[in-house]
């Protein structure tokens, strides 16, 4: 079992950046593929990033393609969601999953361990 615990969120401004941390529980951090995902109030989850165990592979939404950047340290068992430019349209909780599968996805469904989830709240 994979303990998930995000962190970095929190109230900036239209433009500003933030960049999300999560770590992982297990050594085995490194055999996972990971994604993060955002939930605005009212609507439901959508992708937002995913990276290959090796980092090699990214794959990005189309919404945050350009102002976000996700990234991996195997040594720290963490991944990082670095968001740039960012528009009060990116307010959600974010949470990062870990998905044991081969290769990465864009779809939820695919992912077996969550985090809690962290808030960032974009003000114009």
């Amino acid at each position: 079992q994979v303990q998930l615990v995000e962190s970095g969120g929190g109230l900036v401004q239209a433009g500003d950046f933030l960049r999300l941390s999560c770590v992982a529980s297990e050594d085995t951090f490194s055999n996972y593929n990971m994604g993060w995902f955002r939930q605005a109030a009212g609507k439901e989850r959508e992708f937002v990033a995913a990276i290959y165990w090796m980092g090699t592979v990214t794959n990005y939404a189309d919404s945050v393609k350009g102002r976000f950047t996700i990234s991996r340290d195997n040594a720290k068992n963490t991944v990082y969601l670095q968001m740039n430019s960012l528009k009060p349209e990116d307010t959600a909780v974010y949470y990062c999953a870990a998905r044991k599968g081969l290769g990465i996805s864009r779809h939820q469904e695919e992912y077996d361990y969550w985090g809690q989830g962290t808030q960032v709240t974009v003000s114009s």
